[in-house]
Parts: C-alpha cells; sequence; structure tokens
C-alpha cells in the first residue's frame, strides 16, 4: 500500500497536530508555515532580549490530546507545565472569593471546595451545588442551545456567584461573554473538567514558551521521521490535479495527494475559494480579541500566588480578568507580569497607553501594591482574531470538505471545544485520522 504524500498548511496548534498524527501514521508530511516562528496563534514573540508569548495561556487536565501528543512527541508534561488543583482566587483586597480545590478524589473535591471557599454566601454555595447537581443530571447536555446567562438564569444562579465565578470561566474558555456565549460548548468544556475526575480540573500553566511548549517539537518530530517543514513559505492557492492536488507557494509547488488547510478560517477562505467557493463563503465567521498586558518589575518583586482572577468591571475601565506572576514559573522571568483581557474589543478601543494606565491603576489597587504602578517597562499584545465568537448554534464546518484529499484543521471546526489549544489539537489529529481513513482504510 502506497504511503501517502500530505502537505500540511499551517503550523499553528492544529496544523502541528495533524502533521504529526499523519507522520506517526505512516504518511509522508510537508508542513508548510508562513511564518518563521511555529506555533500560529499562540507562539512565542521576541521582546527587548526577552521571549514572551502572543498571549498568556492556561490548560486543563482535561485536555488529554494535547498532553498526549506533548508526549509523543518528546516532550515531559510534568516539567513543561505547572499543575495546579482547580481554584479561584481573588486578592483578598477585591472582597472577591478564593476557592481551592483540594487533592480529593471526584467529585469530593468540588464539594470540599465549595463548602470552604471564602467569600461565597449560604446562598452562593447552595446555588453552585444546585447548578453542579443538575448538570450531572442532565449529564451536560441541552437538547436546544441557548447563551450561557440564560442557563445560568433558568437555575437561578446569584449575581455573586454568576459575577466571581461563572463570568469570569466562561469568558476565560470561550472568550465569549456570557450573555452571547454558546450554553452547549460551555457544558462541554464544564463536562470535561468539573464533571470529570480530579486530575482533570487541574490547571495547568506553561512553564516555557507556547513554541516550545509543542510546535517546536513536533517539528523535529516531523523532520525526524522523514518529513519536511518549511517555515517562511506561504502557500496562495491550491488546485485539484489527476494525481492529486497540486499547492502553489511562494518559492515551490508541490505535488501531493492529499492536503490539510490548517490555517486560520480568513486564509483557509483564499485557500478554498477556486475549489470549494461555498465552502470558502461559510467561512466568514465573527472574532473575538484577547489582550495581554506584559509588565516588568524589579526582579524581587512576587505575588503571593502565581495567578489571580480580577474582578474586570468595563464601566469603570477596570479590564483585567488574570494577573499571572511569571517569574514564579520561569526564574528567568523574574518581576514580569501577564495581566489577561478576553474578550478584549471594548478595552483596547482607545489604545494602548490609554489601556497601560487603566490596567496598572487596576492591579495596584486590587493587589494592594503600589510598586505596580510604575513598570520598568510593557508590551501590550492584542491578537484581534484570537478566537471565533463562540455563539449558541453556530454552524462549523467539518474536517471532510466533501473534496476527495482536502480537509480543514482548526480549532473552528466542528467540535465540542470552543476556540482552545485542547479543540486545535483535536481537529488536528480527527483531520489526520479521516485522511488516512480515507487514503487506505485506517483507523
Amino acid at each position: 500500500m502506497r504511503t501517502p504524500k500530505v502537505a500540511v498548511i499551517g503550523a499553528g496548534w492544529a496544523g502541528c497536530a495533524a502533521a504529526v498524527e499523519l507522520t506517526r501514521r505512516g504518511a509522508k508530511v510537508i508542513l508548510l508555515e508562513a511564518s518563521r516562528t511555529m506555533g500560529g496563534r499562540a507562539r512565542r514573540v521576541e521582546h527587548q532580549g526577552k521571549t514572551l508569548d502572543n498571549g498568556q495561556h492556561i490548560l486543563l487536565g482535561a485536555y488529554s490530546n494535547t498532553l498526549h501528543l506533548m508526549k509523543t512527541v518528546g516532550l515531559r508534561p510534568s516539567q513543561a507545565l505547572l499543575r495546579l488543583p482547580l481554584q479561584m482566587r481573588y486578592p483578598a483586597n477585591t472582597g472577591g472569593m478564593d476557592l481551592q480545590a483540594p487533592r480529593l478524589p471526584a467529585p469530593l473535591h468540588l464539594a470540599w471546595a465549595v463548602l470552604r471557599a471564602k467569600g461565597l454566601t449560604i446562598a452562593d454555595k447552595l446555588a453552585l451545588g444546585r447548578f453542579s447537581s443538575a448538570a450531572r443530571w442532565m449529564q451536560w447536555q441541552l437538547h436546544e442551545d441557548c447563551t450561557v446567562t440564560a442557563l445560568l438564569d433558568r437555575f437561578d444562579q446569584t449575581e455573586r456567584l454568576i459575577r466571581l465565578m461563572w463570568r469570569p470561566l466562561c469568558i476565560a474558555a470561550l472568550n465569549t461573554p456570557p450573555e452571547r456565549a454558546s450554553a452547549i460548548v460551555f457544558l462541554n468544556v464544564l463536562r470535561d473538567s468539573l464533571g470529570a475526575h480530579r486530575n482533570a480540573s487541574d490547571m495547568l500553566i506553561p512553564r516555557q514558551d507556547l513554541s516550545s511548549l509543542f510546535p517546536d517539537a513536533a517539528v523535529s518530530y516531523i523532520e525526524h521521521h522523514g518529513g519536511i517543514v518549511h517555515a517562511g513559505v506561504q502557500a496562495r492557492s491550491v488546485t485539484h490535479t489527476e494525481q492529486g492536488w497540486q499547492v502553489h507557494a511562494d518559492t515551490m509547488d508541490q505535488q501531493v495527494d492529499a492536503v490539510v488547510i490548517s490555517t486560520p478560517p480568513a486564509q483557509a477562505r483564499t485557500l478554498l475559494m477556486d475549489v470549494a467557493p461555498t465552502l470558502a463563503e461559510s467561512l466568514s465567521l465573527t472574532y473575538e480579541p484577547i489582550t495581554t498586558c506584559y509588565l516588568q518589575y524589579g526582579p524581587t518583586l512576587k505575588l503571593p500566588a502565581v495567578f489571580y482572577a480580577l474582578l474586570d468591571d468595563p464601566e469603570k475601565h477596570r479590564w483585567a480578568q488574570f494577573i499571572f506572576d511569571r517569574g514564579q514559573l520561569d526564574a528567568a522571568q523574574a518581576g514580569l507580569m501577564a495581566v489577561v483581557i478576553s474578550a478584549s474589543g471594548e478595552a483596547i478601543a482607545n489604545g494602548n497607553e490609554a489601556l497601560l494606565a487603566e490596567v496598572v491603576m487596576q492591579i495596584a489597587a486590587d493587589l494592594d501594591m503600589p510598586t505596580l504602578l510604575n513598570p520598568q517597562w510593557h508590551r501590550i499584545i492584542s491578537e484581534k482574531r484570537a478566537t471565533f465568537s463562540c455563539t449558541p448554534n453556530l454552524l462549523r464546518p467539518a474536517n471532510d470538505t466533501g473534496l476527495k484529499g482536502l480537509f480543514l484543521a482548526g480549532d473552528y471546526t466542528a467540535g465540542d471545544y470552543p476556540a482552545t489549544l485542547e479543540g486545535a489539537v483535536r481537529s488536528g489529529r480527527e483531520a489526520a485520522r479521516q485522511l488516512m481513513l480515507q487514503s487506505h482504510g485506517e483507523r
């Protein structure tokens, strides 16, 4: 049986996952990436000799596909990621809550966390228990989609619990405010984390840059197994031929048996326009931005915890939702804080300088640390198309385009998850599986 030759266009997490899975299954892979840096919308960037990320990420223990592929390419997640039990901790000065799950079997770990949580009233805790019990009874499923806000209203969640827990979890997971976010997708994430075994709800924070967390190792794995990787080469179009597919790139053409398009939707739309115009037109999605504010202070500055949730309030120009002390993850980044603003469209509207002033005022007040008002330097990175807007009943394309040998991979394709690293990896692996099945019946 002939080994299929497959071009994978785009070396983000979905493309790298597809390329690794294809390689593992015996295909000859040619990976093309327009950038010199692997990782797509989750990659490293350089600033003043420092290695940063284009956005601070947090993974979950439930990300089984991501963790599996990290091990496949020779990485050790226990070293690359800091594993913390589920927690939602606010600085004491904010009047928020402090919820931390102990290392007990599920679901006792959540019951104990709720029982011992500080900053929640009895009514809040009862509401949380009521929602959790109902969701389990429903098997974390809805027959008809609705917004997360409507779902929370249906189960009489308290205003305080929504503000302190459900809203930040929804925005962090779906990058879409609960009043516009899909309840079905939100429940999928809760099912695989809060509703699964205890380790699934753990929070995994990268200790190293996002490109080295998986994409760089994926490239090494592909090349070691006979694949070819072209960095800095942009694919311009694909055409169907008698032999399969032709990929037309900046400096080369590649004749292959099959193609996986793993670029963001806008670029996929361009590549598909000539060969699948109807599918191409369907890729006009609405996007949500994510902004990360990196703030460098003196190397002795350290937060009491690795990260905190923050109370955002757009009406008061309080934009930040989380702050991470990068120095507690990597000693080389001592004094570096990463402040995250998901669904940041309104926050970035007045420019970076205005945002910087508002963010440092918020974190200095919330953490009761005046030193935070005066960073030595800062870098604000906004991914304006970080994720698709994960709204109810959103139609997402399948991996199989309907054209033999042409597949899509990306966090925007049909699946249980929103636009997350796990969603991207799952899509890449599924595209590879379907391609190989179509190629010679492999399962």
